[in-house]
Order: C-alpha cells, then sequence, then structure tokens
C-alpha cells in the first residue's frame, strides 16, 4: 500500500471524526486530519534535523526538525507520536514522546490539520527510513536558529517550532 492509500481520520474544526478518506485524497481536497510532531533530541540536547526526500507527497526536498506525520485512522495521538518517531528515526525502543500541547495548522490555502506536539530523547543510534530521509543530523539548537533564514523549511514545521517555542516561554514565565 502506498503512503497515497492509507486510510485518515478526517477531523472538524474541534477535532472529532467526521468521516475517513485515504491519505491521497485528503490532500487533494484539504480534508482536515491529524498529524504529529515530535522533537527529538540527543543525549547532548541537540535536535534531530533532516531534509526530507523528493518523492514526498508533502512538502518533498525541504528542510525539517521534527520527525512525525500523520494519525491514521483509529489511531490516538500518542501512538502515532510513538510510531511516527521510530520509523521516521529508524530505532526501536524509543521512550513514549512526551505530549506538549495541539494546535490547529491551517495554511490559509486549503492545508489543514490539527497538530499534536511531543518531545522525545533519542540516545539510540539513529538510521532514517531511506524512502522518508535524505540528509539527517543532530544539530545545536543555536545552529538550527541560524539555518533558519538559510534553508527551506516545510511550513507546518516552521509553524509548529515557533509554537513550541512560545510554549516554552509561557511555561518559564508562569513558573517563576
Amino acid at each position: 500500500m502506498s503512503s497515497a492509500d492509507e486510510i485518515l481520520d478526517i477531523v472538524d474544526e474541534n477535532d472529532q471524526v467526521i468521516g475517513q478518506s485515504p491519505r491521497g485524497e485528503a490532500y487533494a481536497k484539504g480534508l482536515r486530519h491529524r498529524c504529529v510532531f515530535i522533537q527529538a533530541r540527543d543525549a547532548e540536547g541537540r535536535l534531530f534535523v533532516h531534509r526530507r526526500t523528493p518523492t514526498k507527497l508533502v512538502f518533498p526536498s525541504l528542510y525539517d526538525m521534527w520527525v512525525g506525520g500523520v494519525v491514521g485512522a483509529g489511531e490516538s495521538y500518542d501512538d502515532a507520536a510513538l510510531r511516527e518517531a521510530e520509523e521516521e528515526l529508524g530505532v526501536s525502543g524509543l521512550p513514549s514522546p512526551e505530549f506538549l500541547f495541539k494546535f490547529l495548522y491551517d495554511d490559509g490555502a486549503g492545508q489543514t490539520w490539527w497538530s499534536s506536539v511531543y518531545e522525545v530523547r533519542c540516545e539510540l543510534p539513529v538510521n532514517p527510513q531511506v524512502e522518508e530521509v535524505a540528509w539527517h543530523d543532530f544539530l545545536p539548537v543555536e545552529e538550527v536558529e541560524r539555518r533558519l533564514a538559510e534553508w527551506e523549511w516545510v511550513p507546518d514545521g516552521l509553524d509548529a517550532y515557533a509554537r513550541l517555542k512560545e510554549y516554552r516561554a509561557h511555561r518559564s514565565d508562569t513558573s517563576r
């Protein structure tokens, strides 16, 4: 089965399931579905960054500071986060990713999905899927910040990254 044939839950503006659709059709028709974003860090706290392969259905050949993907029909966000992190990193035995927050991504041009954001520490040697990842490395946060203006990034990942920075800033403000 190709990724375009994977069945997804279609959801409304409140993240309630209203139907199901093959992934390719959901993208083509702009049907709202579910997605997970997992920020993976190594033992030194560096971020896993990769460039997507040119064959990806969405955002081919762009850089991403997240692992993740769509949530399958009937799958929980938490289960999808662990599955996607292990698949994209090419590892097994990761700890369960920690849920941080959820938001509705909408690019205003027909691409919209409910997005759950997670983080996980990966201290295992990674072996990313060659079908998904053309290049990868663990980069210090400072380098990722510098590269934001230099590399072409997936737009939903940039949105999630900005929201994560706001989330962390708000958490540190309220903990004082």
